[in-house]
């Protein structure tokens, strides 16, 4: 059985999600970045940044985070749906796509009328109804390709 939990909520407490969500997405030097993102995340969906694990019987399988910011240069653009990750073992059970659909709830939630991603994949977010647009730029310079899910249907 698979459930969504924001961080906050996790039983296994913060630190662990921490260190999860960093050994996907982070680097050595940074570990403190996201720590502090995460502690100041805003459990009661009035603010971003949140982020949530995917658990399967009370293991995490997986994560993901709506962002005010990717780290990318379209700072005009928000909220975005990144940190998306799901174990190996558990892939091919559609579990990405209940984590998008999950954000997309989420941000429907809060208001948003658009959820941004930014990406290196080519082909996997169209297949759930993601459209590209142009492209941005990562803190190096590197173009990323930007989506966006319309909130209005």
């Amino acid at each position: 059985m698979y459930l969504i939990v924001n961080v906050k909520e996790y039983s296994g407490g913060i630190e662990p999600a921490v260190d999860y969500i960093h050994s996907k997405w982070g680097r050595k030097e940074n570990h403190t970045f996201y720590r502090d993102a995460i502690l100041h995340s805003s459990p009661d969906g009035k603010a971003l940044p949140r982020f949530y694990l995917l658990l399967k019987d009370d293991e995490i399988a997986g994560c993901y985070a709506l962002l005010t910011n990717d780290l990318i240069s379209r700072q005009d653009l928000f909220p975005w749906l990144g940190c998306l990750y799901v174990e190996t073992p558990e892939r091919g059970k559609e579990l990405g796509k209940l984590l998008l659909e999950h954000g997309i709830g989420e941000a429907k939630r809060f208001g948003f009328d658009k959820v941004y991603l930014t990406t290196d994949h080519d082909g996997y977010y169209e297949k759930y109804g993601w459209t590209r647009m142009e492209d941005g730029y990562d803190l190096g310079g590197n173009p990323g390709r930007i989506y966006y899910f319309s909130l209005n249907w």
